[in-house]
């Protein structure tokens, strides 16, 4: 009975042994590279597979994802003398399991350190000014290296992207006082073109000004010199309306004898005036003779009544 249960043992350990050794789970994701008595057989996929026990083994098992190495930091030296210290950021992938295991004996050192020289080689080609502003381009000349060099180890080079670059202390005080500079410098650009703007600005206004004055002024004499002329089309029209309705009294009935009587009246007033108001006037050689005077002041009126009806 001892040796029955024995034998049971045994035989379960058996089978648990060839279970282990012939079966296998690939997670998703996953390549498992196959060895059958130390030579390469196949490579796995995920899902379940059978191994026969003894002969075949899982030599590699590698990643599809992408993975992320960190590049330490390294002096690079600037095609102007100029020495930095720059890390970075690699990304990369397996796309060939069994050119991974066998291409080379650790691909992921091996990228590392031809990144490292990449950037070296590319940093030395640019000066320290171009380094800062060509981050897109030195990315771009790593992976392109990678990529090549890396076609016959199984590995995809994704990109590659810088995270930091350190220039010497004084150097970085010199940026410093350069950028300050340069500041400055578009300040006082920004500053004397706002006063070169307000300058034309006001220009623009004086002119603008000026001829809004100019129009006005034009406009006022304008309107004066309409009304000049208006009020002189009045008044002469007045005056001809005025003679007219004197030529037509002086050719009513009794209207001669009334001008002759308003004419030696004016006469009379307008002489009295004369004699009040100053000392020394000058008076007609016969002073008595006020019907020859009225008789010319009524000739004129006759005159003036005859070139009214002519106008009529």
């Amino acid at each position: 009975m001892d040796n029955l249960l024995i034998g049971v043992v045994v035989f379960v350990v058996f089978v648990i042994i060839l279970l282990v050794k012939t079966a296998v789970v690939v997670d998703q994701q996953f390549e498992y590279v196959i060895e059958r008595l130390g030579k390469y057989r196949t490579t796995l996929e995920a899902g379940f597979h059978i191994l026969i026990p003894f002969f075949d083994k899982v030599a590699y098992k590698r990643s599809l994802k992408e993975e992320a190495i960190d590049i330490p930091a390294q002096a690079c030296i600037t095609a102007d003398n100029v020495s930095m210290q720059i890390d970075g950021c690699l990304y990369l992938q397996v796309v060939n399991s069994r050119l991974s295991a066998y291409g080379i004996n650790n691909y992921i050192f091996a990228v590392a350190q031809l990144a490292q020289t990449s950037l070296r080689s590319a940093i030395g080609k640019i000066t320290l000014d171009n380094t800062f502003e060509a981050r897109e381009l030195l990315n771009r000349q790593v992976v392109e290296a990678l990529d090549e060099a890396s076609q016959n180890w199984g590995v995809k080079v994704l990109r590659y992207e810088i995270k930091d670059i350190q220039p010497p202390r004084s150097v970085l005080e010199a940026m410093e006082k350069q950028m300050r500079a340069e500041r400055e410098k578009r300040a006082e650009i920004a500053k004397s073109e706002g006063e070169r703007q307000a300058v034309i600005n006001r220009a623009e206004g004086n002119r603008a000004e000026a001829i809004a004055l100019s129009e006005g002024e034009k406009m006022r004499r304008i309107n004066e010199a309409e009304g000049q002329a208006q009020e002189i089309l009045k008044v002469a029209e007045a005056t001809a309306e005025g003679i007219r309705k004197v030529a037509e009294a002086l050719s009513a009935q009794g209207g001669q004898d009334a001008a002759n009587l308003e004419v030696a009246k004016k006469y009379l007033d307008q002489f009295g005036k004369l004699a009040k108001e100053g000392n020394t006037m000058i008076v007609p050689a016969n002073l008595t003779d006020v019907s020859s005077m009225v008789a010319t002041v009524m000739s004129t009126l006759e005159h003036a009544k005859k070139a009214a009806r002519t106008a009529g």
